[in-house]
């Protein structure tokens, strides 16, 4: 494993037991960004990076019983909690690496990744894998619940402009990973990157 999995896995293992009492107002923003991917019944959907399952219950009352919902995650204590919470009943977790999902090619028609880019070891091949498994004109939505700078101030530092979710960087990056970035949102109450899969 490499020292970047390493370093995921004892930071947010360290933190899963509490994780969703620090965070307990987040469900809001989480449904509403789930929203904003405009998902259908029936439809196949990621939660890549999914920690304690936030993201499932909305993801599930968006595609409905005939809809799938995959959550995948490094570490094996957040996928833990997410069980304790009862967020396995909203779609099947998996023990994984979104840097080699163990999913088809075009099998998903969505990705939603909560916190993810900035833990991403590799970016551009990282977002690539998550491309390979949504299929063309599928979306992605790269999500956090307080928007850069409330962020940076709570970790007690500054944005830089290299930041690699500034509008500037992300675009590009998108772009070399085969997505197209469709809109973008930086508030203080949150963070949500669209994308749609080309080809």
């Amino acid at each position: 494993m490499s020292d970047d999995h390493t370093h995921v896995q004892e930071f947010f293992g360290a933190r899963a037991a509490d994780w969703d009492s620090r965070f307990p107002d987040d469900g809001p923003a989480y449904a509403a960004a789930v929203a904003e991917l405009g998902l259908r019944a029936g439809d196949r959907v990621l939660d890549a990076g999914s920690g304690t399952g936030r993201a499932l219950p909305p993801l599930r009352a968006a595609v409905g019983s005939s809809g799938v919902v995959v959550g995948v995650d490094l570490t094996p204590e957040m996928l833990r909690a997410a069980v304790r919470a009862g967020r396995d009943r909203d779609g099947r977790l998996l023990l994984a690496d979104v840097a080699a999902l163990p999913l088809r090619s075009s099998s998903l028609d969505a990705v939603f990744a909560a916190g993810l880019v900035a833990h991403l070891p590799r970016p551009a091949e990282n977002l690539r894998e998550l491309a390979r498994v949504v299929r063309p004109g599928g979306t992605l939505a790269l999500f956090h619940p307080i928007g850069r700078a409330a962020l940076a101030a709570r970790q007690g530092r500054q944005i830089t402009p290299d930041d690699l979710r500034a509008e500037a960087s992300l675009g590009p990056l998108l772009a070399a990973s085969e997505w197209r970035m469709t809109s973008y949102v930086d508030e203080d109450t949150r963070f949500l990157a669209l994308a749609v899969r080309e080809g």
